[in-house]
This record gives C-alpha cells, sequence and structure tokens, in this order.
C-alpha cells in the first residue's frame, strides 16, 4: 500500500497545489479539504461517489477527498444526455454525488444524497488517507459508447500509480513543473494526467476552465512550464501563432508540450516547429489502460509517432489472424494489444466484455492499429472498426492518408474512411472541409497530392466536402456519425 500523493501525506505546504482561474488552494488547504471531505465519506460508507466533474477547483478537490477515503470516483460529464447519464448511475449505483455548491444538477441525480464539495479547505485535524490496497479501485471512468451503452472501466490505484510514475521518468518531470491545461475533468487525459499527475509529483496546475491561446500564453509566460492539450487546441494554436508574439514567446519558453487523446496532424506539428523552435510530442493511451506509450523529453519529438512503451509495459502488433507482426519497417500493420500495471480490471457489471477484451494470456486488445518504425517508435494509423481500410489488396491506416491531405493549402479538416467497391473491396474516401468552400480542391487534385506523398495505392477514389467534420469532447472526429 502506498499514498497517491506523498506531498499530502508527508508535509502539506503553502505552495500552490491546484488553480482555476482567480481561484487556488495550497497543498496545506488541499489536504486539510481532501481530508475533511474523506472523513465525511468514511462515515457514510460510501464505496463509490459520482463527481459532477465541471472543470473547477471542486471536482480536483472531490477526486482527491474520494481517494483519501479509499472510495472510488465516478466522474460525470455534465453535457451527458439524459439517456447515457441514467445508464452510468444505474451501472455504478454510486452512494452519493459530490458538486461545487450552487452547481444545478439534472433530475437524474435526484435521488441522490449531494454533498456539497468545500474546496477552502478551512479546519484542521482530519483522519489522514485510510488504508486502502494498491488493487483498490480508484476511478470508474465511462467509455464513450461508440457501439453501445458506456461501458464502466475500473481503474485500480495500482494503475494511476504506475502510469504517472512512468510519465514522469519519461518527462522528467518533477514537483518544480507548473502544468497549464484547459482539458474537461471526467476523462483520464484531464483528470489523471492533468490534475492527479502534478499533485502525485508535488507540483502544481494551472486550469484554464476554457481552452485560449491567450490563457495559454499567459499561463507560459507566467512561470508554467509544461502544457498538454489535444489536437483541436494545437491546431487552433498553430493558427494564431502568425498574429500572436506572445504565444511564440510562451511556446518557445515552455519545458514541455504535449498532445493526446488523437493523432495530432504533421502540418500542426511543423507549423508549431517553424513558429517557436519547439516540437510537441505525443503519447498514446486509453481509458482501459491509462498510458501505454510516449515520446521521452530527451528523446526525438517525430512527427506522427508517439514513442515507444513506457517503463512496465509490453506492446506487440498482432495480425487478424493472430500472428505477431515483427516488421519494424513503418509499414506492417497491426493491431496494438498490450499488457502491464497499467491496465484497468475489469469493466464494471461486464464480465463478458471484460474477457473479450483480453487475449488467453492477458493482453488488452486496444482496437488501435499502428505499425513501428526501425527505431521501435508506434505510430498509430487509427481504429480497427474504423480506420483499417483493405483496398487492392493492401491494409491501409486511415491516419496517414488524413495526414497527406491536411498538407494541401486547400483543405482545413480531413477524415478518411473506406466504403464496399466490387474491384477493391473497398476504396478509400476522403471528408474534406474546404479551406474555401467556393473552389473545394476535387478527386483528382487530391489523389494526385496524396500518391505523391505516399503511395498510389493509398490515394482517395472519392472526395466528399463537409462544412465541418463531427468531433466529440476531446476533439476525436466521430466517423460513425459522417453522412451515409
Amino acid at each position: 500500500m502506498s499514498s497517491l500523493f506523498p506531498a499530502l501525506a508527508d508535509d502539506p505546504s503553502e505552495r500552490v497545489a491546484l488553480r482555476f482561474g482567480p481561484r487556488s488552494v495550497t497543498y496545506a488547504r488541499l489536504a486539510a479539504a481532501a481530508g475533511a471531505l474523506g472523513a465525511r465519506l468514511r462515515d457514510r460508507g460510501a464505496g463509490r461517489v459520482a463527481v459532477w466533474a465541471t472543470p473547477s477547483l471542486e471536482t480536483a478537490v472531490a477526486v482527491v477527498g474520494a481517494l483519501h477515503a479509499g472510495a472510488a470516483a465516478v466522474p460525470l460529464n455534465p453535457k451527458s444526455g439524459e439517456k447515457e447519464l441514467a445508464h452510468i448511475l444505474s451501472d455504478s449505483a454510486p452512494a452519493l454525488v459530490l458538486a461545487a455548491p450552487g452547481d444545478e444538477l439534472p433530475e437524474a441525480l435526484g435521488g441522490l444524497e449531494r454533498i456539497d464539495v468545500d474546496a477552502d479547505g478551512h479546519g484542521s485535524g482530519a483522519p489522514g488517507p485510510a488504508p486502502v490496497d494498491d488493487e483498490a479501485p480508484a476511478l470508474v471512468v465511462y467509455t464513450s459508447g461508440t457501439t453501445g451503452p458506456p461501458k464502466g472501466a475500473v481503474l485500480p490505484r495500482r494503475a494511476v500509480a504506475t502510469t504517472l510514475d512512468a510519465l514522469a521518468a519519461a518527462w522528467r518531470w518533477t514537483g518544480d513543473d507548473v502544468l497549464v491545461h484547459g482539458l474537461p475533468l471526467f476523462h483520464v487525459h484531464g483528470l489523471v494526467l492533468g490534475i492527479l499527475g502534478p499533485l502525485r509529483r508535488g507540483g502544481s496546475v494551472r486550469h484554464l476552465g476554457r481552452f485560449s491561446t491567450e490563457g495559454v500564453a499567459r499561463e507560459l509566460n507566467s512561470g508554467a512550464t509544461m502544457l498538454f492539450g489535444v489536437p483541436t487546441m494545437y491546431h487552433r494554436i498553430a493558427e494564431a501563432l502568425p498574429e500572436e508574439p506572445e504565444l511564440v514567446k510562451a511556446l518557445a519558453g515552455a519545458r514541455l508540450l504535449v498532445s493526446g487523446s488523437a493523432a495530432l496532424p504533421v502540418h500542426d506539428h511543423e507549423r508549431i516547429a517553424a513558429a517557436t523552435g519547439r516540437r510537441v510530442i505525443e503519447r498514446y493511451g486509453m481509458t482501459e489502460t491509462l498510458m501505454n506509450t510516449a515520446a521521452r523529453a530527451d528523446g526525438e519529438a517525430r512527427p506522427g509517432t508517439v514513442g515507444v512503451p513506457l517503463p512496465g509495459v509490453e506492446l506487440r502488433l498482432v495480425e487478424e489472424d493472430g500472428s505477431l507482426v515483427t516488421a519494424l519497417d513503418g509499414e506492417s500493420v497491426g493491431e496494438i494489444q498490450v499488457r502491464g500495471p497499467n491496465l484497468f480490471t475489469e469493466y464494471l457489471n461486464r464480465p463478458d466484455a471484460t474477457a473479450a477484451a483480453f487475449t488467453a494470456d492477458g493482453w488488452f486488445r486496444t482496437g488501435d492499429v499502428a505499425v513501428r518504425d526501425p527505431d521501435g517508435q508506434v505510430r498509430i494509423v487509427g481504429r480497427k472498426a474504423t480506420d483499417l481500410i483493405k483496398s487492392g489488396g493492401y491494409k491501409i491506416g486511415a491516419g496517414e492518408i488524413e495526414n497527406a491531405l491536411l498538407e494541401h493549402p486547400g483543405v482545413r479538416e480531413a477524415a478518411v474512411t473506406g466504403e464496399p467497391d466490387d474491384d477493391l473491396g473497398e476504396r478509400i474516401v476522403a471528408w474534406v472541409v474546404p479551406v474555401d468552400p467556393q473552389a473545394p480542391p476535387g478527386t483528382a487534385e487530391l489523389a494526385d497530392h496524396v500518391a505523391r506523398r505516399l503511395a498510389p495505392h493509398k490515394r482517395p477514389r472519392v472526395v466528399r466536402h463537409l462544412d465541418a467534420l463531427p468531433r466529440n469532447d476531446m476533439g476525436k472526429i466521430m466517423k460513425r456519425a459522417l453522412p451515409s
């Protein structure tokens, strides 16, 4: 058994731990607030507690307080629809809900006891953290539910600790670092990496509340050392750099720029590097596994790659027939399977889904497809269900074609899918948001553009123009929502 947050347990200081806009708490106040909340939860015997996960100080205190009590936190997306929220509550059966004072909660939460979170940390003398086994649940985070109702991935304390420690080793992350981000707090990216990560290191977080390039520039120019974001955020940064010299200065001075949750297009990598001299690094993870790979702070930040497996994580690529992909040629595609202490323990109440997610020897089937470069770096090329296209006898990942399309000056956004073709098996379809809707690039022009950069068999055969691509809260393109 070990403490997730030694800086809270050992000698809490007056150093700022969390800041959300003008509001902040020191480590001493956070220890008092989490301790007081944890004591209340322990008195109620709460095993699982829902957290109304707004981007607020109260959400962070609520999760730390739940972990202090030995309870599992179930973060709820405030934008969830009525049906989805009802499913999550029925499935996870939380004992109560934690929320910021004044937050208006939907009817679905009306039957639960509510505790308003005091984030100010007044008072002292609260008991220390409950002794909890490392395998005990820390969080139940619900997947996106693209192929059915969301499933609750049960993340043990062991997975949280090992992932954060592995990232600390890869990124040289210390208590001197100050992280800035504007990510939601109901996903593992914003909550586990973005809030619990700095607290485990004894560092500091500055949450923007709502992402803005002005906020990023302000915080990085006033002492923050690291930035976490998703590709949509870095795209906005790349677009703003020519007109915002303070943003250029901010990124140039940052110690670490990290992108995750989806692939960052190569052209945004290059625009940021050209303007600031700094490279964005990427990492790869998912709800069920937390983090699997990462580019190292002292390594090469190569656009399109997500680094190498983190310490303790085993990773392999597997063909559809179960055979291993051993070639390190940057072309041979396989499904990523992982094994290690970073994995979840189960899908709550879904033994069937849990069993189906693992191989007989304990490897988790991620559903993501990738290639490995000669030096072992991993390049994600898409999801097995939506991004692996079999055309003319080739297995093609949609991601590399999307990157190539985004290098065309007439393309603002791009997504690539496959559709049935009598001759090829599947033909490649490009969904394009043009820079100029009045003069969009045509099929022949884009096909030639891709063929010159990749290979002729990877060129799109069909181009469809859209006003915008459907995206979720983390900026991922929702290909299942594309027009049929």
